[in-house]
């Protein structure tokens, strides 16, 4: 071969070499691009997701609270509450019906649910304005808030099972559309209602209490701060009121952690390390400035499993409060969670209960050791009452309660109020359409003070 057909040769090597070297450039960049275009892709996708997850679990929970309203309705015994409570029915379900539309499913799919939604708002709002003026609910109105009530139930499993779908990863967004529309059909597949009328005049009021762990758990009703006696202290010396509550015994060391001067209750923090116990399992311990009160206490150790049953474990922390001076104590609601019961613990005076003085316990099921203490209620409105008699007696009280409703028990009660105040109460637990409910009937007056509706659940005894 020639020198000029190696050179030829040479150069035709090289092109190739330069060509398969673009290809692999080419090919690398398609990829690099596609990968890219995947990933802003799928984060697109997750953020439109978020936003669905946040419309779906939002509308579950006002369907929910829609619910719980039209069944308090159902027991509301004077006008004035009855509007209350649909005004409120009437809001919850507007904001579930905002939160509806923002769902990826075609609006034939969800027609009878958005249909409900919109009449529960339009019946609430005038069924409103007639208990404003003083009319009770008639008869016939009475069976369509049943109904409506009924059917709120009906929704609220479809929804229940949706989310437990979309929980599970079992049900995407993507398929909601052909999926959600068997499912919504079959809640509302037996129901049919009838044109309601419309109102006017729709007004927002302010969302309800949802009470967790027991009724008035998160109210103080005092500004005067009741319970907050003695003296101003150092930190030094309210370290005392640390030792005496854990106990010298156990306690390792006590180190300062602090002080909070902000709000009513101004307070010192500490950290007490235990005797025989590892290093991550302290106690962390509130103590407010003034006269030393064990504010808030929390036990940083693992509950690995329940060996006691609730009575045993309700018994251990009355008896603990009253080991510590908390006397006249009884316990009212509670909750179980990872092994460990949240107990609500009322002050008693003269078999009158006042919510007002509240105690939350935790308590380890294992050995019902108190892991966690708060008396913020407590601490703010503590005293002794004086208890008036009351201005109508107990049978003309339970004359101001929805006949429907099966009165179980009763008895009296000192409730607080939004408002830093107390009424005393006539309290009476009842069952109507196997929901249970508590009704506060004010001693003096007989208004119907507050509706409360008891919610058993594998956890424990809450209220909303």
């Amino acid at each position: 071969m020639g020198i000029r057909e190696k050179l030829l040769d040479f150069k035709r090597r090289l092109s190739d070499r330069k060509m398969y070297s673009i290809v692999i450039v080419l090919i690398a960049a398609v990829s690099i691009w596609g990968v890219y275009q995947y990933k802003h892709a799928a984060n697109l996708r997750q953020e439109l997701d978020n936003q669905y997850n946040r419309a779906f679990y939002e509308m579950v929970g006002y369907v929910q609270n829609v619910e719980t309203l039209l069944a308090k309705s159902l027991i509301t015994g004077t006008p004035a509450r009855t509007a209350t409570t649909l005004q409120e029915a009437w809001r919850q379900s507007n904001l579930a019906q905002t939160n509806l539309g923002q769902l990826p499913v075609s609006q034939p799919v969800l027609a009878n649910t958005s249909k409900f939604l919109t009449q529960v708002g339009d019946l609430s709002n005038a069924l409103n304005n007639q208990n404003v003026r003083g009319k009770q609910l008639s008869a016939d109105q009475y069976k369509t808030v049943e109904k409506l009530y009924n059917y709120s139930v009906s929704l609220g499993k479809t929804l229940s099972n949706l989310q437990n779908q979309l929980a599970n990863g079992r049900l995407k967004w993507g398929e909601l559309a052909d999926k959600g529309t068997k499912l919504f059909k079959k809640a509302s597949a037996n129901v049919s209602m009838k044109q309601l009328q419309e109102a006017d005049n729709k007004t927002f009021q302010g969302y309800p209490t949802l009470i967790y762990d027991g009724p008035f758990s998160d109210h103080m009703t005092s500004s005067e701060l009741k319970g907050l006696t003695g003296n101003e202290m150092s930190q030094e010396q309210a370290k005392k009121s640390v030792i005496e509550f854990i106990g010298q015994d156990r306690i390792k060391d006590i180190q300062n952690t602090g002080k909070n001067d902000s709000g009513q209750m101004k307070t010192y923090s500490y950290s007490v390390s235990l005797k025989d116990k590892p290093e991550d399992q302290k106690i962390n311990i509130g103590v407010t400035q003034k006269g030393g009160h064990i504010y808030w206490m929390l036990y940083n150790r693992p509950v690995s499993a329940k060996k006691l049953e609730m009575d045993q474990v309700k018994k251990k922390g009355l008896e603990f409060l009253e080991s510590k001076g908390y006397k006249n104590m009884i316990d009212t609601y509670y909750l179980t969670e990872d092994n460990t019961a949240t107990i609500n613990y009322a002050y008693r005076q003269e078999n009158v209960v006042v919510y007002s003085d509240l105690i939350k316990l935790k308590i380890a099921l294992d050995t019902g050791e108190i892991t966690g203490f708060e008396a913020k209620a407590y601490i703010a409105s503590h005293s002794q009452r004086d208890i008036p008699q009351p201005g109508i007696s107990l049978e003309e009280a339970r004359k101001k309660i929805n006949s429907q409703m099966e009165v179980q028990s009763s008895g009296m009660a000192i409730i607080p109020t939004n408002h830093k105040s107390e009424i005393f109460c006539y309290e009476f637990k009842g069952k109507l359409n196997k929901n249970d409910f508590i009704i506060y009937i004010n001693a003096k007056t007989g208004e119907e003070e507050d509706i409360l509706m008891i919610v058993n659940t594998p956890n424990g005894i809450l209220t909303m």
